[in-house]
């Protein structure tokens, strides 16, 4: 049974699980998906709860943010990492942020001040941890429009900061670096049945997401220019190298950064490089 994560992360999800090998399908309203593989069922619920739930035993495993795992305290397995968001591949910070115009430059400033936040739990250990006592209200939400009118300051979750600066709110300090991650039911891990399920979802996602900022190349090039050619390429591993019915060509195939391809192919081509094809990859697994 697996936990996936309702709200903005949703499609992401969706898609990264489509590239990894698995198709999940929903109706509009439906929590239920449906999953083509007859080992895996599902539900969709917010981020925020599902990891209480894969500790209760309901789900196997789930993904969510690391931040809602330390907010609910969970006692889980950690299982891989997967950095991975609606926008982007960064991390995001939950940070400390006051009003541009506002005198606070540390936490300590806001003692006796009232603070909005979502991750309640986190924060209040934020302002313990540093002495400094504060009046926490918990926010369902818009909690940039907050400040300065109905609370002092907010902790809130960024991964650019643009809605930050859009709202005119400066970052005061960070409490908490958050990425999504597989976690696991403590039971559910010492089943090896169920393990060796879940080190495979692990397995193909990480494969999935390291395949998204890759591409393949191949190419047909003159045997002279072997050595130049793959000096010029950052491989993800020695290039796979294959005989030609000309003996004085090869073909050779590799990986490389999908960032990089716009200055390789110009130098691949000054070498004397032919048929040069670039294609998209679906996983990259070590």
């Amino acid at each position: 049974m697996l936990g996936l994560p309702k709200g903005s992360l949703e499609e992401s999800t969706k898609n990264l699980f489509a590239k990894a090998g698995w198709k999940i399908t929903t109706s509009s309203r439906s929590y239920r998906p449906t999953i083509d593989d007859a080992e895996l069922d599902g539900r969709f619920i917010r981020a925020q709860e599902v990891s209480r739930y894969v500790e209760h035993g309901f789900f196997d495993c789930g993904l969510t943010g690391y931040d809602w795992v330390q907010e609910n305290g969970s006692d889980v397995v950690e299982v891989c990492d997967l950095i991975y968001s609606r926008a982007s591949t960064r991390k995001s910070r939950w940070v400390l942020c006051v009003p541009n115009a506002s005198p606070v430059q540390t936490a300590a400033d806001l003692a006796g001040k009232r603070v909005a936040t979502e991750l309640i739990n986190t924060t209040k250990r934020y302002f313990d941890r540093l002495g400094v006592k504060v009046e926490l209200e918990f926010s369902w939400g818009a909690t940039e429009v907050k400040v300065p009118d109905l609370v002092d300051a907010i902790v809130d979750i960024t991964e650019t900061g643009s809605s930050l600066r859009a709202n005119n709110l400066r970052i005061v300090d960070t409490l908490l670096e958050t990425n999504t991650k597989l976690i696991a039911n403590r039971q559910s891990w010492a089943n090896p049945a169920k393990r060796r399920k879940i080190e495979t979802i692990a397995l193909l996602l990480r494969g999935a997401l390291e395949a998204e900022s890759k591409v393949g190349l191949k190419m047909n090039l003159p045997k002279k220019v072997l050595d130049a050619v793959v000096s010029a390429l950052p491989a993800l591993r020695n290039p796979t190298i294959s005989p030609l019915s000309s003996p004085d060509w090869v073909a050779l195939e590799t990986i490389i950064d999908e960032s990089v391809v716009r200055e390789i192919i110009p130098q691949l081509k000054a070498l004397g490089v032919e048929g040069i094809v670039e294609y998209p990859l679906n996983k990259v697994v070590y």
